[in-house]
Parts: C-alpha cells; sequence; structure tokens
C-alpha cells in the first residue's frame, strides 16, 4: 500500500498510536463502554459538519433517551482539505462536552485521494477500536458530512442487528428544494418511487426473511452500518475511487452476510450538485438535470424484466441448496434431475445451460454464483437485445400492474383457479 503523510489528532486527551493498522488515524483509546463507532469522511465540509455532528450529539433509544455517551463515538477524517474543516469538528468537540468526537487531518496522495480510501482508513480504525475492547459484534456506522441522522438513527440500526441483521442500510431522503416546482425533484421523486415499487415486488416473488417488506433500496455511504465481524469476513471496505459504499455491499452480499434495508433507519442529506465525489448523488441529480433540459425521461430496468430476474434468482437459490445437499453429487456433474431444472433457469437467465452449470460447480457462496450470473448476463448481447430499458414512466406502470398481479391473494386466486 502506497505510504502517507502523517497526521495530526485532536482531541480531548492524547496516548499512544495504536500499532494494528498500517497507520493509526487516533492517539485516544477507545472506552471500554464503546458500542458504536461512527465514521464521517470529510474533504472541506466545515459548512456542513456543524449540523451533521449536533445531530449525532444527540442520540436517543427507542423511548426518546439519551444513549450513553460512552457507548458511542464519531470519528471525522478531514482529508485534503482547504479549509477550516478540522478546526470547525474542533470547536464542535468543546460545544459537546458529552459527545466523544475525534478528527484526523490527513493529506493523501493524488492516487488515494478519494472517498474510498479516506473510508476505510475510517473502517479500518473504527474496527479496530471496537475489537480493541472486546467488542467484535459492535458497530460501524457510516455516514457523510453533508447529512443529518435522524434521533434514534444508532438505536435503530442497533435493533436491526439485534434482529439478525449483520448489516443496515438506512434510508436517505434528500433536502426539499427551496424552487417550486423544481424538475429535478420530481425526476428523484419518482425515481425512488420506481425503486420502491421495485423492492415491493422482489418480496413478493423472491422474500429474504431479513429483508422484508417494508424495505427500501438504498445502501449507502451517508447511512450504511453493519458488525466489526462482518466487516472483517469480507475483508474490508474495497478501496475504489467511488460507488465505494455499493462495492462493499456486494462483498456482503458475495459472502451471503444479511443485510436489512431498514425504513427506521433515516438520514436527510443535502441536494447539493456539486459534490466531492465522481459519481454518486450530486452527479446523479446533475444527470437528472440534463434530461430535464432535454426534455427527456431516465431509462431503466423494465417491470417484466426484474420479474423474470426474481422468479430466475428464487428458483436458482432452490437448484443450488438441492445441488448442496444432493447426496448423488459426485464433484463434476450435476444429478439428472438438477440438470433437467438448470436448463429452464439458464433460459430465463438468457445464459447457456453449460455457463449456468459450471457456475454452479464452482461458486461456494450464494451471493458468489449470483454475481457470477450478472456478470454473465452483461457480456451478452441477446440479453440486453431481449431487455432494453424503458422510459421510469412506463416502467412505473408496469411494476403497480405486476404488484397487482404478485399480491398474496391474486396468487392465491391463481392457484385455486389452477
Amino acid at each position: 500500500m502506497t505510504s502517507i503523510l502523517p497526521s495530526r489528532f485532536h482531541a480531548v486527551h492524547e496516548v499512544a498510536v495504536s500499532p494494528l493498522l498500517e497507520c493509526g488515524l487516533l492517539t485516544v483509546p477507545p472506552r471500554a463502554e464503546l458500542c458504536y463507532s461512527v465514521i464521517i469522511p470529510a474533504k472541506d465540509e466545515a459548512e456542513n459538519l456543524p449540523v451533521t455532528l449536533a445531530a449525532l450529539a444527540t442520540q436517543v433509544d427507542a423511548q426518546g433517551q439519551p444513549l450513553p455517551p460512552s457507548s458511542y463515538e464519531v470519528i471525522v477524517l478531514a482529508n485534503n482539505c482547504q479549509d477550516a474543516t478540522a478546526h470547525v469538528v474542533r470547536q464542535l468537540a468543546h460545544a459537546y462536552p458529552q459527545l466523544v468526537l475525534h478528527v484526523a487531518e490527513r493529506t493523501l496522495p493524488p492516487a488515494e485521494a478519494h472517498v474510498g480510501k479516506a473510508r476505510r482508513l475510517l473502517m479500518d480504525e473504527a474496527a479496530q477500536r471496537l475489537r480493541s475492547v472486546g467488542c467484535p459484534h459492535g458497530i460501524i456506522a457510516s455516514t457523510d458530512a453533508d447529512t443529518r441522522v435522524a434521533p434514534t438513527w444508532l438505536a435503530s440500526i442497533a435493533a436491526e442487528i439485534a434482529a439478525g441483521a449483520d448489516a443496515v442500510g438506512g434510508r436517505i431522503m434528500a433536502e426539499a428544494p427551496t424552487q417550486r416546482n423544481c424538475p429535478v425533484r420530481r425526476y428523484h421523486l419518482r425515481d425512488a418511487a420506481y425503486r420502491l415499487l421495485a423492492a415491493q415486488l422482489e418480496h413478493l416473488i423472491d422474500p429474504n426473511p431479513v429483508d422484508a417488506w417494508p424495505r427500501h433500496h438504498q445502501h449507502f455511504g451517508a447511512s450504511f452500518a453493519l458488525t466489526v465481524s462482518a466487516y472483517e469476513q469480507v475483508g474490508g471496505l474495497p478501496v475504489v475511487p467511488y460507488l465505494e459504499d455499493e462495492a462493499l455491499y456486494q462483498a456482503l452480499c458475495n459472502h451471503d452476510l444479511r443485510v436489512r434495508h431498514s425504513p427506521a433507519v433515516r438520514v436527510t442529506t443535502s441536494a447539493r450538485r456539486e459534490g466531492r465525489v465522481a459519481v454518486g448523488l450530486s452527479w446523479q441529480l446533475r444527470e437528472w438535470a440534463a434530461l430535464s433540459e432535454q426534455l427527456q425521461e431516465p431509462l431503466v430496468a423494465s417491470g417484466p424484466q426484474l420479474a423474470t430476474q426474481w422468479q430466475a434468482r428464487r428458483q436458482l437459490r432452490q437448484l443450488w441448496q438441492s445441488f448442496k445437499n444432493d447426496v448423488s453429487f459426485s464433484g463434476a456433474v450435476l444429478s439428472p434431475t438438477l440438470h433437467t431444472v438448470s436448463t429452464r433457469i439458464a433460459d430465463m437467465l438468457g445464459l447457456t445451460k453449460k455457463t449456468l452449470c459450471q457456475a454452479i460447480m464452482e461458486a461456494t457462496t450464494f451471493g458468489a454464483l449470483w454475481q457470477c450470473v450478472q456478470q454473465e448476463q452483461a457480456t451478452r448481447q441477446q440479453w440486453v437485445q431481449r431487455w432494453p430499458p424503458i422510459t421510469l414512466s412506463s416502467a412505473l406502470a408496469e411494476l403497480r400492474a405486476l404488484l397487482k398481479q404478485h399480491t398474496p391473494l391474486a396468487i392465491e386466486a391463481a392457484m385455486s383457479k389452477g
């Protein structure tokens, strides 16, 4: 790993740096009662951080009682800043004496000066600190410097983890613009409606007990949390320039870890169009603004494509489980029954039977198998031609119609007729 410049740490107390990481961010040891470590990457965020940290300073439990101050801490990494980000955090540490607040300053070299590296450094630090106090099931909670978490944010995350999740994606709401009838806002709301309808249809077709409806579609850095054990199991946050949160989500899925998209875990983030990353919400808002100016609609996956994909995934999961439990499996071929079933599923997925069978035999988890399927689909022109993207308004109408067909009552009626 490329070396990085020495950091300066500012807090109320200072002790020896941790030797467990390549270069520890903090010199203050964690408190023994630590259960949550909240991490915030910040580049030139002096203006936004006061609101962000004020929300974290007033976290309460489900009954509205303040969380014990020693149970959580907040770590801000001011990386490559040209403003007073670190100074603002130090001032806020004194303004909120009950909040355990740390700030580290670091200048990353050009090749590593991106949010993926910053968030990885923070998550590594959080994992090490929780592990050092004997809390492998402690929670690493990520948010952004332009985001305001709900008062019960940490408590709601903990409740989902206690219910069986290894990781939790929170619902992220963008601030409403001051402009009335904002076209970008309309695009944003219609896109959110599409994603939520799709999530509901996915639940009806291929339900996930840990991520049951009601749920949402977001698993992004502004509101994402996971246990130390889960973080270590996937080898940490992938260091990529952007979409590092999506990469972490995919890593969790590949390991068959349980991710909950919880509507109870909520934050509000800024709707700025000039963000700090190449691809993120600000980039998406700019894309919608450009489409609006061109009087065009976004193109998305059709309802039938999503339904077919999830029906095939459900059947593939059943096939995978049968394959793993099949006593006739010799280690080289599928049994005749499984071979026949795989032919039908391969056709639904737009793959050859040989490709699908090979993927089944090589995958060590179902998540890895499904990722292999999706990667294969992306390389096959026939799949793209079979399912061309459609306009957002058309997809919304399709999803609403499909939801009516897949409601429990509709399914029961269809089965009784059959």
